[in-house]
């Protein structure tokens, strides 16, 4: 059995006013994960993922596509100790 990780990532591209966040809320919540996502004033979009190892690592692997109208062109992931509720949000622009 996998234990639960937390994953922080950083996703850059053409990826606000695209629908980033929502399908990102779709597949994380899909996929019984917690946590976050938001738009980031310098135009990236981050997010935390936490759940079950291997659900964590393909939700990472699907924000390299994203939704039909993004264009990612870089994705950074660290390692997070932030265990959040419950659920997956969007939140306000950071």
């Amino acid at each position: 059995m996998t234990g639960e990780t937390s994953i922080r990532v950083l996703i850059e591209g053409r990826v606000q006013g695209v629908w980033f966040r929502g399908w990102t809320v779709e597949q994380a919540t899909s996929r019984k994960l917690s946590g976050w996502v938001r738009n980031l004033v310098d135009g990236r979009v981050e997010a935390l993922f936490h759940g079950p190892s291997h659900l964590v690592r393909d939700m990472v692997e699907a924000c390299h596509k994203g939704p039909p109208a993004a264009l990612v062109t870089r994705v950074e992931t660290e390692a997070s100790s932030e265990h959040p509720s419950p659920g997956f949000h969007q939140r306000p622009t950071a």
